[in-house]
Parts: structure tokens; C-alpha cells; sequence
């Protein structure tokens, strides 16, 4: 097993909790921080802030680890409870003195991920999720449009060669 930092005290218990799980799921793989920044769409230095209790990770990224980790689809959707217990609680650092605001609402950094990377979660109404659904449509247009242009070539091919 790892050696690790020791956790902040002041850390909630979910939050405490849902790291310790994590910790011991990312040793259970036998990879290093920068093998499993490699196998992810997240940096060693994102798992190292995640896995620190720095930062709360995104709910991609633990569905990746349990990808990586091998886990049945009934233990991943655990680590997604955790998860969402977890980032529930998790400390919310102070706010700026003077920040930036739109409509009156903080806004806050949403986390980008690679089209690639498929969105975990029970189907909430999360950015996520929602960028999950354009991005499909993005690829099925996509698709869609490449069968047609095989289609046509095939048929411009069949009569100049036929």
C-alpha cells in the first residue's frame, strides 16, 4: 500500500470516507499516479490533488478508476454514491474578495472532459449529462453524414466504372 499524506482533520466524514475508498481502489490497481493519469483522462497531478483531499474529483474520473480498477458495474455505482455523498459535503473554499459574477450567481468551474469519456451518473440533469447528450448528436450527425458520402461514392464508383 501506498504511503500516504495524512488527510486534513478538519475533513468531513464523507468526504474522509469517500477518499479513504479511493486511496485503496487506485493501490488495489498497482498503478503509479502518472500510469493511471495515463489510463484516464486525468492528469498525475489531478489524482494527486484528488487523492490528497485537495479537490473533489469528477464524477468521470472515479468511473474511469473503476473502469481501470476492474470493478462490476454494482461496485461502480457504489463509489458513484460515494462519490455524489461525498462532493455533497465536501468543504467549499471561501469565496473571493471581489469575484466575478453573472446574474448574481458565483459562477464556478465546471470540469471539461474528452468527448470520449462516457458521463456516469443516475441520469441527472447535470452539465455533464447534458454535454454527454450533444456530443452523442454531434457523433450520430457525424456518422449519418459519413454513410451518405460512402453511399454516394459507391454509386459514382458503380456508374464510371461499371
Amino acid at each position: 500500500m501506498s504511503a500516504w499524506q495524512p488527510l486534513p482533520d478538519d475533513l468531513p466524514p464523507e468526504v474522509r470516507h469517500f477518499v479513504e475508498q479511493v486511496r485503496l481502489l487506485k493501490d488495489r490497481t498497482g498503478l503509479s499516479l502518472a500510469a493511471l493519469g495515463a489510463r484516464t483522462a486525468y492528469s498525475k497531478s489531478s489524482w494527486q490533488r484528488y487523492l490528497n483531499a485537495t479537490q473533489p474529483p469528477p464524477r468521470q474520473a472515479i468511473t474511469a478508476l473503476c473502469r481501470v480498477a476492474g470493478l462490476t458495474p454494482t461496485d461502480a455505482e457504489r463509489f458513484g454514491v460515494r462519490w455524489e455523498l461525498a462532493v455533497q459535503a465536501w468543504p467549499r473554499p471561501p469565496a473571493p474578495a471581489n469575484p466575478e459574477q453573472r446574474d448574481g450567481v458565483y459562477e464556478e468551474e465546471v470540469p471539461t472532459l474528452p468527448w470520449w469519456v462516457e458521463s456516469g451518473g443516475s441520469g441527472g440533469n447535470s452539465v455533464a449529462s447534458v454535454a454527454s447528450v450533444d456530443s452523442s448528436r454531434w457523433v450520430l450527425l457525424v456518422a449519418v453524414v459519413l454513410v451518405l458520402v460512402l453511399g454516394l461514392l459507391a454509386v459514382v464508383g458503380a456508374v464510371a466504372f461499371g
